[in-house]
């Protein structure tokens, strides 16, 4: 199976919740929507299962237009973050409840039940009710419900958002595999730059309901196609500064010149936008080709192990993030090192020009 689509739109009250995004998924792939709330994830996912129809566009399986198919004739699932379980069936009927609308057989039911609720660690549970589960156990009754459909398109909307940290780490391993044996296509969409990168496969960047970029997970990474892609695809957003491109140095709007190192160096001279994610902004000298940078520090943020500094530089709001704790005080100026062969150069309409050899 293969899912088409062809410059789709979905407009609603005279606003593109969806805008002209053309994608092909094929069998068996690993597909993950990148973007943050309100980016048209859901919207999209909607559209591929068929609960919506698009306002333009077309959408093709295998080569065949499905607009207008009822969602019954379709072989899709979907779970949402939010999950949906019938409260007054046990966690075993409301697995089996698609088998038992489907017509399945008894004795499979039972199988593909018992199979899926050890999988999912459920197994202890199948008497209960979801009103006696925990919120982690309700959401793996709704992913269980899922992958006992054995559908040929399976829609997971921050499905794990709601799960402790532990099953959490746990089922991102496993679900692409569980669903993979099925050779379904498999659409994941988060928020989470490094849940995208956790999960591989092929990555597309949802913003202002476009899909900016479409391809192997780790590629759109290392090679943002735009500005935009670039700044969802980094958590914290990427950093951005403008300078001026002399020959051999940068110029930042400060008069302070860096050293032009690395791919920059092939860039024609005049502006240029760098971009940076924070963990290439360091807080220590390290390598004497890192060049030194004065900036304000706004705020700290600590989580233990890494250290989150807010910084002004001119303008320009930056991100620094660091190994360790670091707590220099609010208002203080401090020197921060940056290796500009590590940056990326967008041009004026924010197009990538230029990206890391070893980003």
């Amino acid at each position: 199976m293969s899912l088409s689509l062809a410059g789709v739109t979905k407009t609603v009250g005279g606003q593109d919740h969806i805008r002209d995004v053309s994608v092909t998924l094929q069998r068996g792939s690993l597909n993950v929507l990148l973007g943050p709330t309100l980016s048209g994830k859901t919207s999209l996912m909607r559209l591929m299962a068929g609960l919506d129809r698009p306002t333009h566009g077309r959408i093709e399986v295998d080569g065949r237009n499905v607009i207008g198919l009822p969602l019954q004739k379709r072989n899709v699932a979907m779970v949402y973050q939010q999950f949906i379980n019938y409260p007054s069936l046990s966690v075993f009927e409301n697995i089996a409840s698609p088998l038992r609308v489907a017509g399945v057989p008894r004795g499979e039911i039972q199988q593909r039940v018992a199979e899926a609720a050890k999988l999912l660690r459920l197994d202890g549970l199948l008497d209960r009710t979801p009103l006696q589960l925990s919120g982690g156990q309700q959401q793996r009754t709704a992913l269980a419900r899922a992958l006992v459909k054995r559908a040929e398109l399976v829609l997971l909307d921050e499905p794990l958002a709601n799960l402790d940290y532990k099953l959490r780490e746990e089922l991102r391993e496993e679900l692409p595999r569980i669903f993979a044996d099925t050779g379904a296509i498999l659409v994941y969409a988060t928020t989470e730059p490094a849940e995208a990168l956790l999960l591989g496969g092929n990555t597309g960047v949802m913003h202002e309901g476009r899909m900016t970029q479409f391809g192997p997970t780790l590629e759109v990474y290392r090679r943002p196609a735009d500005r935009a892609t670039a700044t969802v695809f980094s958590d914290p957003p990427m950093n951005f500064v403008t300078v001026l491109k002399e020959g051999a140095t940068l110029r930042l709007s400060t008069g302070q010149r860096l050293d032009c190192s690395g791919h920059l160096q092939r860039l024609k001279d005049g502006p240029v936008e760098l971009g940076f994610r924070p963990n290439h902004l360091s807080l220590r000298p390290g390598a004497p080709a890192l060049s030194r940078i004065r900036a304000r520090v706004a705020v700290v943020e600590l989580s233990g192990s890494e250290s989150f500094v807010h910084l002004q530089h001119g303008d320009d709001a930056w991100v620094a993030l660091a190994h360790g704790i670091h707590n220099p005080p609010s208002g203080s100026e401090i020197d921060v090192f940056l290796d500009t062969a590590r940056t990326f150069a967008f041009g004026e309409a924010g197009e990538l020009r230029s990206a890391p050899e070893e980003a």
